[in-house]
C-alpha cells in the first residue's frame, strides 16, 4: 500500500430513507380508503399491506431516519409504521376471539392519532409544501374517521375515504418527486419551498 493509498478516506453516503416510507405510507393509505369509499370490501390485500408495507416498510425508513439524525422523519416513519401495525391488529384480533372494538374505542384511537398528526404537522411548517399537505390532509382524515366512529355516520366514512385517498396520493406524489428529483439532478417534481425562516 502507498502512502497515497492510505490517506485516502472513504466518505460513506445513505439513501434518503423518506421515499420509501412515503411510498409505505401513501400506498397503503390509498388502498384502504379506496375501501372506505366504498369501492370493495376489506380484505386480506389491504391488511397484508398494512403489515408489510405501510408497517415494516415505514419502521425501516425510521429507523434510517434515525441514524441519519432526523428526529422529525423517524418519530413519523416509526409511529406511522406501527399505526398500520395496530390498526390491522385491531382488524383481526377479533376473528381471533378476542372482544371486538365499539365506535367509542376506535373513535377514541383514531382521535389520539388525530391530535399526534396535528402536533406533527406544526413541525412541518418549517419543512417543505407537500408535507405540510400529507400531515394536514392526514389530520383531517384522522379527526374525519374518529368522528365517523363515534357517530356510526356511514356517509361521512365515505367522505373520509375520498379525502384519504387524496392524502395517500400526496404521499406518493411527494415521494416519486424526490426520487426523481435526486435521479436526474433538478426539480421534476416540485416538492414546495419551505417555510420561510
Amino acid at each position: 500500500m502507498t502512502a497515497a493509498q492510505s490517506n485516502l478516506q472513504i466518505t460513506p453516503t445513505l439513501a434518503n430513507p423518506a421515499p420509501l416510507g412515503l411510498l409505505g405510507f401513501g400506498m397503503t393509505t390509498v388502498l384502504l380508503n379506496l375501501h372506505n369509499a366504498g369501492f370493495y370490501p376489506l380484505t386480506g390485500m389491504i391488511l397484508a399491506m398494512g403489515i408489510f408495507y405501510g408497517g415494516l416498510a415505514q419502521i425501516i425508513a425510521g429507523v434510517q431516519e434515525w441514524k441519519m439524525g432526523n428526529t422529525f422523519g423517524a418519530t413519523a416513519f416509526t409511529s406511522y409504521g406501527l399505526f398500520w401495525l395496530t390498526l390491522v391488529g385491531l382488524l383481526a384480533l377479533p376473528k381471533m376471539g378476542f372482544t371486538p372494538d365499539n365506535g367509542t374505542s376506535m373513535a377514541a384511537y383514531l382521535g389520539m392519532w388525530g391530535v399526534f398528526t396535528l402536533f406533527m404537522f406544526f413541525g412541518t411548517l418549517k419543512l417543505s409544501r407537500s408535507l405540510q399537505v400529507i400531515f394536514g390532509s392526514l389530520v383531517v382524515l384522522f379527526f374525519l374517521l374518529a368522528i365517523e366512529k363515534a357517530t356510526g355516520n356511514e356517509e361521512l366514512a365515505h367522505v373520509a375515504g375520498f379525502e384519504g385517498i387524496f392524502c395517500g396520493a400526496s404521499a406518493i406524489y411527494g415521494a416519486i418527486a424526490q426520487i426523481l428529483n435526486e435521479v436526474y439532478g433538478r426539480t421534476v417534481l416540485p416538492l414546495g419551498a419551505p417555510a420561510a425562516k
